[in-house]
């Protein structure tokens, strides 16, 4: 009997899924061997995979042909990944993603893509959105204050064209160099998240001040800029 699209992918599914199982499986071993170094290597290994497991997972509501499946697996990557964004009072527009972005090489980004855009769609729907044509895209990497320092990653070795291609997609007129800086920086805090802020070049400053000062976390993000 020959083996239908649906099989085809539910079988790439599971060897995905076993790979990604053989893969924690080596992480723990490493870890009860005080094997720091290796533990390490072994969850980004962990983490690949499961990420490109966790897409042939997405895709494989789509092959049974039920109608109507894309909009059902939005609605639940939406609740999975509850994204915020908005606008602050100061004008800026804030991007806020509940995981930390693939290292590149070893991660899809895809799966960002796959859970930003239709969140900014939903967010931009029936409203205009600003255009910042002289500004600082910010790229912030909170990393959960339990996770070891040495854990941190270079911020050369993350993978952010995706994201920045959906934000200049609806708020910039184009991320060249002469039109839009580009900043990045770790923190510390209660989870691994990744903050994005779009702020207008001369306001730079005043993220800066309150990025040192911890009071990010206490901006209201709202649907209109102000």
């Amino acid at each position: 009997m020959a083996q239908t699209d649906f099989g085809r992918v539910l079988s790439r599914t599971e060897v995905q899924f076993k790979r990604a199982s053989d893969a924690l499986t080596q992480t723990r071993l490493f870890s009860e061997q005080s094997n720091l170094n290796a533990a390490y290597e072994a969850a980004f290994r962990f983490e690949a995979i499961l990420e490109q497991a966790v897409l042939l997972a997405r895709a494989l509501p789509a092959y049974t042909g039920r109608p109507k499946v894309q909009e059902a697996v939005d609605a639940l990557m939406e609740q999975a990944i509850p994204i915020e964004m908005g606008y602050t009072e100061l004008g800026w527009f804030c991007l806020r993603i509940p995981a930390l972005l693939p290292k590149k090489g070893s991660g899809s980004p895809v799966y960002i893509q796959q859970a930003l855009y239709p969140a900014m769609n939903r967010f931009f729907k029936g409203k205009v959105p600003a255009s910042y044509s002289d500004c600082v895209l910010i790229y912030r990497h909170v990393y959960d204050s339990a996770r070891p320092e040495r854990a941190w990653r270079d911020h050369d070795n993350i993978e952010q064209n995706m994201v920045t291609d959906i934000i200049t997609l609806y708020l910039l007129p184009d991320d060249a160099p002469a039109q839009c800086a580009h900043f990045y920086c770790s923190a510390a805090g209660s989870a691994d998240s990744t903050e994005v802020y779009v702020v207008p070049r001369e306001q730079f400053p005043t993220w800066i001040y309150a990025a040192f000062h911890d009071r990010l976390k206490e901006v209201t993000l709202y649907e209109n800029r102000a």
